[in-house]
């Protein structure tokens, strides 16, 4: 894979360069990354969304027009294999000459390792976080000066129906991006679903993957930093619009601040409440907002758990009277319903990847608000 870190020095450049360049392709992973980079694109151009709203990033066969839109990427934008393994055999097959930024592995990016075990003990903000000292990222503000790397997001494709072929392409010439007759279906996009590459476990229940909770994108810090990376990463492939791109990114930072104060005065009534998750995916929310949560039903999305974990979550959820149970859209409700078994706590539902709504620059702000307002709903008393 051709992999093209941007220097400080490098980004500063390109911004005062008078060369002219089309507005690069970009083509992001998930839905809140692409969400950012929409952001951060926005009045300038659009991103593709790789990942259809409400599928498992986890294992995932491309459409022939999502494999389009990677072939035809300048930069891809990505949380990385942690959390898309199957991802990268595609990026290298089918965008060998593009920019790759990997967010998790962007300087100052604040790492989580895993967390063990059905039950949590109480996490102190600080403690066993990484971040990427990437010292050639001179990320002393928080690393949002160069980096960019790969910017794609696609927000406001409407991806309801999955389908990808209006990825709005008209501002990048890509009146075509259907791409259903590009060829693609011979590049195996089955076998990019991952039987060949080991992922039933998805890299969570062994961490084959790595080391580190692939769940980053869900702390507002995390989000902030990146903006700039992305900034950096466009304005290197497009420097008529830099000003553009870093405007819009810290116009963006502001909007995550203000955010983040509007959920802290969410949070802050329930704040010592006991509440247990479907899949351990929220410690980079539950860090941001000193809200930790006590348990997790299953340690990954890959497997349902055992009787024996659930039996553990049910003697926590009845030892220390945990006020809510919390699911995920796509998980089966059944299993939620044994762990509530003759206890009185209430139920809801979180969804960490924006399943339900638009993709475009203002899903990031309304995933995070979302999960906020659903736990301080179900965390209140009545």
């Amino acid at each position: 894979m051709s992999r093209k870190p941007l220097t400080l020095a490098a980004a500063t450049a390109v911004i005062a360069s008078p060369a002219w360049a089309e507005v690069p392709r970009v083509a992001v992973d998930i839905a809140p990354v692409h969400s950012l980079v929409a952001r951060v694109m926005e009045g300038v151009g659009t991103p593709d969304l790789i990942v259809a709203p409400g599928a498992s990033p986890h294992e995932y066969n491309l459409r022939p027009s999502e494999a389009s839109a990677l072939q035809e990427a300048e930069i891809v934008v990505w949380m990385g294999e942690d959390l898309t393994p199957w991802m990268e055999g595609a990026v290298e097959t089918l965008a060998g000459d593009a920019t790759v930024l990997t967010l998790l592995e962007s300087e100052g990016t604040e790492l989580l390792p895993f967390r063990e075990g059905a039950l949590f003990e109480a996490h102190v903000h600080g403690e066993g976080h990484d971040d990427h000292g990437h010292d050639d990222h001179g990320h002393d503000d928080h690393g949002h000066d160069d980096h960019g790397h790969d910017d794609h997001g696609h927000d406001d494709h409407g991806h309801g129906d999955h389908g990808h072929d209006d990825h709005g392409h008209d501002d990048h010439g890509h009146d075509d991006h259907g791409h259903d007759d590009h060829g693609h279906d011979d590049h195996g996009h089955d076998d990019h679903g991952h039987d060949d590459h080991g992922h039933d476990d998805h890299g969570h229940d062994d961490h084959a993957h790595g080391a580190h909770d692939p769940h980053a994108w869900l702390s507002p810090e995390n989000a902030a930093l990146w903006l700039n990376t992305i900034a950096g990463a466009l304005s290197a492939a497009d420097p008529d619009n830099a000003g553009a791109y870093f405007a819009n990114a810290a116009a963006g930072r502001a909007e995550l601040e203000a955010l983040s104060a509007e959920v802290e005065a969410m949070l802050a009534p329930v704040r010592g409440t006991g509440f247990i998750v479907f899949h351990d995916a929220y410690q980079y929310f539950e860090a941001s907002f000193d809200l930790p949560a006590s348990g997790a039903i299953s340690l990954s999305d890959a497997t349902d758990p055992s009787p024996a974990r659930i039996a553990e979550i049910q003697d926590r959820v009845a030892e220390q009277g945990v006020a809510c149970v919390l699911s995920e859209p796509q998980f089966d409700p059944g299993i939620v319903a044994a762990v509530m078994e003759g206890a009185e706590a209430r139920t809801a539902v979180l969804d960490p990847l924006g399943s339900t709504l638009e993709p475009g620059p203002a899903l990031y702000g309304d995933v995070i608000r979302g999960l906020g307002e659903t736990l301080a709903a179900c965390l209140s008393e009545g």
